[in-house]
């Protein structure tokens, strides 16, 4: 899994490549994180005021919006990530 993060003025876009193979298992992971149901080892989840999923081709698409002046910390989202594909079942640099 690849993936690039780019901070916006009202939070964070992320675009993950990932075979599709192994794309229904991140995205189940990533609507459990949109419902509330995080398990990631910090807490900018509090800070999110919408988590946005948008699925293409060999893309899933993260729209983080935070909540007013909260700002998000790209090394804890990346730490989410990681955490997140390794509960996926996923292996890093695929």
């Amino acid at each position: 899994m690849k993936h690039k993060i780019n901070e916006t003025d009202s939070g964070l876009d992320i675009s993950i490549n990932i075979k599709d193979d192994k794309k229904k298992k991140l995205l189940e992971a990533f609507q459990e994180c949109q419902q509330g149901c995080c398990s990631c080892p910090t807490e900018e989840y509090k800070k999110l005021e919408s988590f946005e999923i948008t699925n293409n081709d060999d893309n899933i698409e993260l729209h983080l919006k935070s909540k007013g002046g909260a700002k998000l910390d790209t090394t804890k989202i990346k730490n989410c990530l990681a955490f997140t594909e390794k509960q996926a079942g996923q292996k890093d640099g695929e």
